[in-house]
């Protein structure tokens, strides 16, 4: 998981990079916890004329170079409602020559007169909720859709020339590695450009969480899920993809360029219940509640559900955390002329110690995490974060 903050780099220059949260799914899947509403098309009405108020605050027009809607499910709004969607977007949101432009799609939704749509509309790269392929995992992870769909649906992209990103998801109740094998040889054999490959968490909230309190499921051993993780590494980079992130591995000239916008702290603009926005160093996201954002917003009453502040220092220092993630590393003098910081003077310490550990290598210029510190990563980000009062 990332860390509660992301830090952006100072804004020099409009955004060239922003994200639309739909929060519209016909189903809540059992581990779910993201910004959505299930079974209430009636508000989809009542959401587009909150997203039309809320960019009147694009003072002037943006030209972007990536463009992600996500979810939820933006393929739930249908044909009809994209292009509704990206006639609205139009109006403050320009997309430039050669744009990467996403949208995220149940395997269900994906039909001729979809693809048909995207085209028009410019979206050149799908992001695939398939989460496996196999039905006994779909079943336990509560996915109302079954391994030929998304055969069906990554087919169809496939024909009609798309970019396909197949989300996978590991440790899912009574999955086994020989089942995360199977998914990651079958997902590779489809032809696919990219996969995101996630290991379940039980967030607080969700269905799965009460489930887990009552005894009735069961999380995977820790043991497990690396063997899973170090299975996704190894199988999916066998079969030719670049492992460029912890969870995002993708063939040569296919890694999601709106990602790696993140990765890079560049500023960004986010739109719709949930979304967070980056100004140089200030993230402020909007109400996490679809109702709540949309009355507060047709009231003209401030929105936001969290800002968070960052000082020069902390932003610096989680630029480190973000760069850790990607298998590139932190250059440290690039790293120096984004943050105005020394790599060393914050993290060179940790760094070290990391080192001494077999957790990270340091040729003198880069530092990377090896594949033993990207399995225990997230225990390492508090040297890094909490180094600032010490």
């Amino acid at each position: 998981m990332l860390p509660r903050r992301i830090v952006t780099g100072e804004m020099s220059d409009l955004p060239r990079h922003a994200y639309v949260h739909v929060p519209f799914c016909r189903h809540r899947c059992g581990y779910c916890d993201f910004t959505l509403v299930a079974d209430r098309d009636d508000l989809i009405d009542r959401y587009f004329a909150a997203l039309a108020i809320e960019l009147e605050r694009v003072r002037e027009r943006l030209e972007l170079d990536t463009v992600y809607l996500g979810g939820g499910t933006p393929s739930h709004l249908g044909p009809f409602g994209l292009r509704r969607l990206f006639d609205l977007l139009a109006t403050k949101l320009g997309i430039a020559t050669g744009a990467e432009v996403t949208v995220e799609a149940n395997p269900l939704d994906v039909t001729g007169e979809f693809v048909t749509v995207c085209r028009d509309l410019g979206i050149m790269r799908v992001s695939l909720g398939g989460q496996s392929l196999d039905a006994a995992t779909l079943k336990a992870l509560d996915r109302d859709h079954m391994p030929d769909d998304v055969r069906a649906a990554v087919a169809c992209l496939l024909d009609a020339e798309f970019v396909v990103n197949l989300d996978l998801m590991t440790a899912a109740p009574g999955q086994t590695l020989a089942g995360v094998e199977s998914d990651l040889a079958e997902a590779a054999a489809l032809g696919v450009q990219h996969v995101s490959v996630y290991c379940l968490t039980w967030e607080q909230g969700t269905a799965f969480a009460s489930a887990r309190r009552r005894g009735d499921l069961v999380p995977a051993e820790e043991s497990l899920e690396r063997a899973m993780f170090e299975a996704a590494i190894d199988g999916l980079t066998t079969a030719g993809f670049e492992h460029y992130e912890v969870s995002n591995f993708a063939r040569p000239g296919f890694r999601c360029r709106h990602n790696e916008a993140y990765w890079d702290c560049r500023p960004w603009e986010a739109f719709g219940p949930g979304a967070a926005r980056f100004d140089g160093r200030t993230r402020i996201t909007n109400h996490r509640s679809t109702v709540t954002w949309i009355n507060k917003t047709f009231g003209a009453e401030d929105a936001t559900g969290d800002v968070d502040a960052m000082t020069a220092e902390q932003a610096a220092r989680e630029r480190i955390v973000v760069g850790l993630r990607r298998r590139d590393g932190v250059d440290r003098v690039a790293f120096h002329a984004a943050s105005g910081f020394d790599l060393d003077a914050l993290a060179g310490v940790a760094i070290r110690c990391w080192e001494a550990r077999g957790l990270a290598t340091d040729d003198g210029r880069h530092v990377r995490l090896t594949r033993t510190g990207l399995l225990v990563s997230d225990a390492l980000w508090a040297d890094v974060l909490g180094a600032e009062d010490a």
